[in-house]
């Protein structure tokens, strides 16, 4: 199990230069995509010395590896008076693997307030077995792999055994799960944004589950943009929306929202996979 603000850290080497060392709890067809833009938000942190992020926008460039470590340059492109503009690159060998762009903000700005994204209607996660018990329970069923989701305590607001799985209808693609870390609480502002971009990374895929039959296929993502909208370290259970609504062309275009279980819209966002054939 990882703790990804630990697994996360950068180590500086120069003015808005670091390198740090990926741990492989976050491993899911390799460094997972949200785990990585972690490290481009610590850099963005570290750079702007603002309170919070607003926004954060990923491109995913290249395959990275567990086996040497990154590079991180993060540079401010704008500053005013209450927000800051941060590029944040990350290389590993000599080869880029990710650009990001983000909006750092200052705490306490005055402005509107609304919140009009009422929570799904769905079960509590209170009144929902876990994926543990759910796997327990299903004779056929197995445990992922990928150690990757030892990191969550899961509750899925629907289930389908792994015989039934195999025999679905497909329908909408719409995935929705109560989801919590296994590791501490969010230490600030920062490091809970960084919890919530991951977990908008991870929205889209399984939504394609409902969707299209995908044993043959994989579809990392290309990119990710974040907004955050209440940055709450306290925030604990949050239910993950993804939602697919059009995949053309090898490309898989999806939306994700996450609310903390006060009903707080707390994170939106979207991404692009691109399809790979297996084998």
């Amino acid at each position: 199990m990882g703790d990804l603000a630990a697994d996360a850290q950068l180590t500086p080497t120069g003015d808005g230069t670091f390198t740090a060392t990926m741990s492989r709890d976050w491993e899911i067809w390799g460094p997972n995509g949200g785990y990585m833009a972690a490290f481009a938000l610590d850099a963005a942190r570290a750079v702007s010395s603002r309170a919070r992020p607003a926004n954060a926008t990923v491109h995913f460039l290249g395959a990275a590896s567990f086996d040497a470590p990154i590079e991180v340059t993060a540079t401010v492109q704008r500053a005013t008076r209450q927000a800051t503009s941060v590029h944040v690159r990350i290389d590993q060998q000599g080869k880029a693997v990710l650009a990001a762009m983000v909006w750092a903000v200052d705490a306490g700005i005055e402005g509107l307030d609304h919140d009009d994204a009422p929570t799904p209607d769905v079960a509590d996660w209170r009144d929902l077995p876990t994926m543990a018990e759910r796997i327990a329970a299903d004779p056929d069923a197995t445990p992922s792999r990928y150690g990757f989701w030892d990191n969550f305590e899961q509750r899925p607001t629907t289930w389908l055994g792994a015989s039934a799985w195999e025999a679905r209808d497909l329908g909408p693609a719409l995935y929705e799960n109560w989801m919590r870390f296994a590791s501490p609480p969010a230490s600030d502002e920062w490091a809970q944004a960084a919890r919530l971009l991951l977990l908008v990374d991870l929205g889209a895929w399984p939504s394609i589950g409902r969707r299209h039959r995908t044993e043959v296929w994989m579809a990392p993502s290309i990119d990710v943009s974040c907004e955050f909208h209440h940055l709450d370290p306290t925030d604990d259970w949050c239910l993950l929306q993804g939602t697919s609504p059009a995949a053309r062309d090898g490309l898989i275009g999806s939306h994700q929202r996450v609310w903390n279980e006060r009903g707080d819209l707390v994170a939106s966002g979207i991404s692009h996979l691109l399809c790979r054939r297996i084998g």
